[in-house]
């Protein structure tokens, strides 16, 4: 089997920068990837030597090239001063409104303190109007009733006098006078006691009935002051919850700061650690981009080796060309009939073939021919049955018709 290779290869100067390429990305291949200094890492247990060695060369390889970027570090932005100023108005407003609630809470307990129970029942009444009578109304009984005698002794006196001027003074008519008088007067401070007692039973009522208002109305305002209590712990609670909204909110304003900054060192380290590597891979898209333009190109011509029946009905064919072409000049010399006859037999002029078949008997061309096309194929393939002599020559000459 024939096989024909062509090569066409780019210019020398592409070659030599893809194995310059080349080299760089084996050599690449091999460094550790190191995010940190030399004073970050460490020798851990069961690293070599080499390893570590390998190692601490690319920290200080990172450290260099950190600080050759540092002007193009990514940086984050303050806060500006409209959030300073909604965090400092929210810092305040914590716990702003726990003076008044405070205020009303120590109101309504002295509004609680200030009213007591009223009693129920008539004991209990008999001793709420007793509570109220007035400190002075025995001495103003005592008083008035001193006054009623010495009236009454008066208006005696002017009888008794009265009764001496008309002489009957001592007479039982006199005296009866006297005791007469004396009755109604007793009767009249009887009555004068009573009311005395009456009145002041009354306004001891009614300033009863006047505490029993108050207090009522202390009662109303202890329940109004409860409901305002009410009020100012569901405010308290609104209070608490914007508070904590608000603080939430510049919670996640801060933690989102906090985590740009984080996000702007990372990236910083991350451009300081694969430089070398995005500054290959740049390389290596040039180089791709250059040898796109000088493709190698490759090929191949395969050839079968022919069978062992090709090869030798070819060289039969041949042969059987020469051997006809002998055969036709010689007859011609001799001034027979043409080699060809009719069915491609040769013929005399007495009309047989004898001395042909002769000649062909005597001198056979293709029967080495045939022996070789039966090794080849025996060798080939020992399972085959070739053809025989006459099959052969038979298609060698039909190749000739």
């Amino acid at each position: 089997m024939a096989v024909q290779t062509v090569q066409n290869v780019p210019a020398q100067f592409i070659q030599d920068i893809g194995k310059d390429l080349a080299k760089q990305i084996t050599a690449q291949s091999g460094v550790p990837v190191v995010s940190t200094g030399i004073a970050g890492i460490s020798q851990q247990p069961g690293e070599s030597a080499d390893d570590f060695a390998a190692r601490q060369q690319a920290a200080r390889e990172f450290t260099t090239r950190q600080q050759s970027l540092s002007g193009l570090a990514p940086t984050v932005a303050g806060q500006d001063p409209l959030q300073q100023q909604a965090q400092t108005l929210a810092t305040q407003g914590v716990g702003s409104f726990a003076p008044f609630l405070q205020q009303a809470q120590a109101a309504g307990t002295a509004a609680g303190t200030a009213l007591g129970g009223v009693g129920l029942g008539a004991t209990a009444f008999q001793q709420d109007v007793q509570d109220f009578m007035s400190p002075y109304q025995s001495q103003v009984i005592d008083a008035t009733l001193a006054e009623f005698d010495r009236n009454r002794a008066i208006q005696e006196q002017g009888i008794r006098d009265q009764q001496a001027a008309l002489g009957a003074l001592g007479s039982g008519r006199a005296g009866v006078q006297l005791a007469e008088f004396g009755t109604g007067a007793a009767r009249e401070r009887a009555l004068l006691q009573a009311g005395l007692l009456q009145q002041g039973f009354g306004q001891a009522q009614a300033a009863r009935q006047q505490d029993i208002a108050n207090r009522g109305a202390l009662a109303s305002q202890q329940l109004g002051l409860g409901q305002f209590q009410s009020g100012l712990g569901q405010t308290q609670q609104a209070a608490t919850a914007t508070d904590i909204s608000r603080l939430g909110q510049l919670g996640a304003l801060n933690q989102a700061q906090a985590q740009a900054q984080l996000d702007a060192q990372r990236e910083a380290a991350r451009q300081a650690t694969f430089l070398p590597q995005e500054q290959l891979d740049r390389f290596a898209g040039q180089v791709t981009g250059l040898m796109g333009g000088y493709p190698a190109q490759t090929q191949q011509t395969v050839t079968p080796n022919p069978t062992p029946l090709q090869t030798a009905l070819g060289v039969g064919t041949t042969l059987a060309g020469i051997y006809g072409a002998l055969g036709e000049g010689a007859r011609a010399f001799k001034g027979l009939p043409s080699f060809k006859a009719e069915g491609g037999r040769a013929g005399y002029k007495d009309g047989t073939d004898k001395e042909g078949i002769m000649k062909m008997a005597d001198i056979d061309p293709l029967k080495d021919e045939y022996d070789q096309y039966v090794f080849d194929l025996l060798e080939q393939r020992p399972d085959a049955t070739p053809m025989t002599f006459e099959e052969f020559k038979r298609m060698v000459l039909s190749g000739q018709g």
